[in-house]
């Protein structure tokens, strides 16, 4: 058996190159190598071409490398999570691009798995497609996205064994292990490293051949940024649980469920194990529980929020790759989703506002595009008017996707291609609905 060279922080940060591509794995700060981040940040090097879900939080983690003006341009799904991020992308102090989390994920695992490309339909319709081949594959245009490679690859495993295989811990999967099959350099930041043969071949989740290097350095809870936040509590607005009690009358003993972030987050802490609701998020989890109220971070796995929950009986977890799988696949019934504007065609925009600080767009794409049943959630209005729309005039997250709309006045549905109203709110008039709605509807109460 190989012996994979067990080397310090330093040494691993002199293995990236002026102007390499770095892939960095994590979701958020959960599962991310932020102690090689740092070593990195130290050097020298620069012009990077910086590969991850997001660019870590402000001055950790990537975040740190942005700060340094390493970074030259950045390839991610959400950037929001670091206003540092967003703030130098609007700027033009650093070039950027966005892709869905999911064409993220299976774009790493394709160029690992010496794949040049794939056809989806996330993101068909949207700005992000443009300019990208189109292909129209049973009855249903797809969008191409060409497989990713890099040079070096920083991840994050629990442990380690000395030949190089590697176990993941919780959430901790996320782009790890197909970062780990994409680069040239592949080296592992690993909470233990253990003698070979210590790991049960039945639970490694990257084989050894993977690994070029391994870095032993423990995790403290100051490493995971927001996600150290457990037991917190915030004072809830009535219209927003009012519209999460409603959007779970319509979840299903058995249902596989993905809740957004925002209201559809509140919709978790309702569930009770004997619902039988089997909700899934997308950074890698499958039966998530209510949030915990005591012990620290490192203990819990974190949802799409990258909030700490708890894990039910039944429970699963796995990397991100399978997990969009999961959702393109229609494995996952139903999706609730924060919204911005839905229009009369069904048309979604939930992800950008011209003028705001906001860059990213998550997984929201491949979940309105992928989920068998897409419920949107929201308040009725904004200061700037009606959300529900004649026609969607923020940037769309999907196209004639929407099957139901909850809000604080009414509950829509979209009934043989068109708009109807089929529920009123408590104490709420069909002519306060009328007056705060802009989009046409028919009325079927």
């Amino acid at each position: 058996m190989k012996q994979v060279p067990i080397i310090s922080l330093q040494d691993a940060a002199k293995l990236v190159k002026d102007g390499d591509i770095l892939l960095q794995g994590g979701f958020g700060m959960t599962g991310n190598p932020v102690h090689l981040m740092h070593a990195l940040a130290e050097t020298a090097t620069k012009n990077l071409t910086f590969i991850g879900n997001n660019v870590g939080e402000p001055g950790i983690g990537g975040g740190r490398l942005l700060r340094n003006g390493q970074i030259k341009k950045m390839i991610g799904s959400f950037f929001t999570s670091n206003p540092e991020a967003v703030k130098a992308a609007q700027e033009g102090k650093v070039e950027f691009e966005l892709i869905p989390q999911g064409s993220l994920a299976e774009a790493i695992r394709a160029g690992g798995a010496g794949i040049g490309g794939f056809y989806t339909p996330t993101s068909e319709g949207t700005v992000i497609a443009e300019g990208k081949e189109v292909k129209e594959i049973d009855g249903v245009k797809q969008v191409f996205v060409k497989g990713i490679k890099g040079d070096v690859a920083f991840i994050r495993a629990w442990k380690a064994d000395t030949a190089g295989n590697l176990q993941y811990r919780l959430t901790e999967q996320n782009f790890n292990p197909a970062m780990a099959t994409a680069a040239k350099i592949v080296i592992a930041e690993v909470e233990e490293i253990v003698p070979v043969g210590a790991l049960d071949p039945n639970f490694i989740h990257t084989p050894s051949c993977f690994v070029d290097y391994l870095v032993e350095v423990k995790l403290t809870e100051e490493d995971l940024g927001s996600s150290a936040k457990v037991g917190s509590s915030e004072d809830i607005p009535a219209d927003r649980m009012l519209i999460a009690k409603r959007a779970l009358q319509e979840l299903q003993k058995g249902d596989v469920v993905n809740l957004g972030i925002g209201i559809p987050t509140l919709i978790a802490n309702l569930i009770s194990p004997e619902d039988g609701i089997i909700m899934h998020s997308e950074n890698g989890m499958l039966g998530i529980g209510p949030s915990p109220k005591e012990g620290g971070a490192m203990d819990y796995p974190v949802n799409a929020g990258k909030i700490p929950v708890t894990a039910l009986p039944g429970s699963s977890y796995f990397d991100s790759a399978a997990s969009f799988g999961m959702i393109r696949g229609k494995h996952v019934d139903v999706a609730v989703m924060g919204g911005l504007e839905v229009d009369e065609a069904g048309n979604l925009a939930n992800w950008a506002v011209p003028g705001r600080p906001l860059l990213g767009v998550g997984g929201a794409m491949d979940l309105a595009s992928g989920a068998r049943k897409l419920i949107v959630t929201m308040n009725h209005t904004s200061p700037k008017g009606s959300k529900i729309v004649k026609s969607c005039n923020l940037p769309l997250t999907a196209k004639a996707s929407v099957d139901m709309v909850i809000t604080e006045l009414a509950v829509f549905e979209f009934m043989k291609g068109k708009l109807t109203l089929t529920e009123l709110m408590p104490g709420v008039s069909l002519e306060e609905v009328k007056e705060n709605t802009e989009a046409e509807f028919e009325v079927g109460l």
